[in-house]
């Protein structure tokens, strides 16, 4: 296939597995930034205030900051601010999601992709095979 087959379009996959080592540091910059997005809090609400739904998603993000770590590092996340700077690139689409998970990188057992199947993704294309070794390549999605 040449260049000018190929998409412009491509799906870049990072996963991360990161330590909370300050879950109150997280948390107090996930809070200043969801402040820094909505403003300072309102006090009352009334009914017919045109800005009631976003104070509603505001302390709805505050909440779930407070609940959980995972919450409070995904708010933070921008996947702009990683290819935002890269030149000839722009940012088509984005979702990116965060768990809490049982990690023990020591573990034997321990895999975090076992179902995933994405070693084909890095094998060589077998000549005129378009999909790659193993056939079609498993989307998790």
């Amino acid at each position: 296939m040449s260049t000018d087959e190929t998409s412009r379009f491509v799906r870049l996959r990072v996963e991360m597995v990161l330590e909370i080592t300050d879950l109150d540091a997280l948390t107090g910059t996930a809070l200043e930034s969801i402040a820094a997005e909505y403003g300072e809090p309102l006090t009352e609400v009334a009914v017919s205030d045109p800005d009631e739904r976003g104070e509603e998603r505001r302390m709805h993000a505050e909440a779930a900051v407070r609940a959980d770590g995972a919450e409070a590092l995904a708010s933070l996340v921008d996947p702009f601010d990683l290819v935002g700077e890269v030149p000839g690139v722009e940012l088509a689409q984005a979702s990116w999601s965060s768990e809490s998970i049982d990690y023990d990188p020591d573990a034997q057992d321990w895999d975090d992709d076992a179902d995933d199947d994405e070693e084909a993704l890095f094998l060589p294309l077998d000549e005129g095979d378009e999909e790659g070794p193993g056939g079609a390549i498993k989307h998790n999605g």
